[in-house]
């Protein structure tokens, strides 16, 4: 029999392991939920709900299989400070709150915090987060999730347009996003990384369509990634979180731009003291 490569990629996906964002809404989206071995990005304007839904993902990788998680722990890297602990906190009392029979321990103890402030440091780091993770990995709850927030702040203020600095700056995507590609692999982790966005004034390198969306929009601006072309081909996923306030309600969407096992897909979401939550969609009786 013979199989189309779009099937071939679809049951290869079905196999991988997946993590629950903590909604059922988000992970029909995602078709099961965020996928190991793979990076999987996250792009948005400030206050669209990047941080809020990697918070809920590292507290929900506690959770059993069968309840969507990966019995794993969790490393967050966070690049900008201060770090939002009072969130956390809360977060982890409304996962206690909604499944107090199937953790064994404090959640906020299984999620590992970790400040790094520049590119070439990361870089640095990442032969101390190999021995890390194969520390954890035959504990009762190893890490397998890795949450980058933000990879673009890595890059903000040390790096010009000159041609030795946009070279050393690609060379450094690739050995940051090469590194976390071969942890991924090597201990079945999920990656997850969130990125800014700029606003488009041009169609130059950042305006190249890749992927579902042609054009992105937030906050009624049309804005692209930061770090342009060569960083979107550093990784496997990548999703724009959108939001658009009218007055006192705001309104927030997550779209699929790319990924190999996605296709065109978006859902709205709401943020509330207990989480992230997918709005669902009511068919209309005709």
């Amino acid at each position: 029999m013979f199989i189309q490569p779009q099937n071939l990629v679809q049951q290869l996906h079905q196999r991988t392991e997946k993590c629950t964002v903590g909604c059922p809404v988000l992970d029909r989206l995602l078709n099961g939920g965020v996928p190991t071995k793979s990076i999987t990005e996250l792009v948005a304007e400030s206050g669209s709900g990047k941080t809020q839904i990697c918070l809920q993902l590292v507290l929900y990788a506690q959770l059993p299989p069968s309840h969507g998680g990966l019995s794993a722990s969790s490393l967050y890297i966070f690049t900008e400070s201060p770090f939002p602990v009072r969130r956390l906190k809360q977060l982890s009392r409304s996962l206690l709150s909604s499944h107090p029979n199937l953790l064994s321990s404090d959640p906020l103890s299984r999620v590992f915090l970790r400040g790094i402030y520049s590119a070439e440091k990361f870089v640095s780091l990442l032969p101390d987060i190999e021995i890390f993770l194969t520390y954890w990995k035959s504990r009762l709850l190893p890490v397998r999730v890795i949450v980058v927030d933000s990879i673009a702040a890595l890059f903000r203020s040390e790096f010009d347009n000159s041609r030795i600095d946009l070279r050393r700056r690609s060379s450094l995507f690739f050995k940051i996003s090469g590194g976390l590609k071969s942890l991924a692999e090597r201990f079945g982790l999920v990656v997850v990384v969130t990125n800014q966005v700029v606003d488009l004034m041009n169609d130059g390198e950042n305006g190249v369509r890749i992927g579902n969306l042609s054009e992105m929009y937030s906050s009624r601006r049309r804005v692209c990634p930061a770090m342009g072309l060569s960083w979107a081909n550093c990784v496997n996923s990548r999703m724009f979180l959108s939001r658009d306030d009218y007055g006192q309600t705001k309104r927030r969407r997550l779209s699929v731009v790319f990924a190999p096992h996605l296709g065109q897909c978006c859902s709205e979401f709401v943020i509330t003291g207990d989480g992230v939550f997918g709005v669902e969609i009511v068919p209309r009786n005709v």
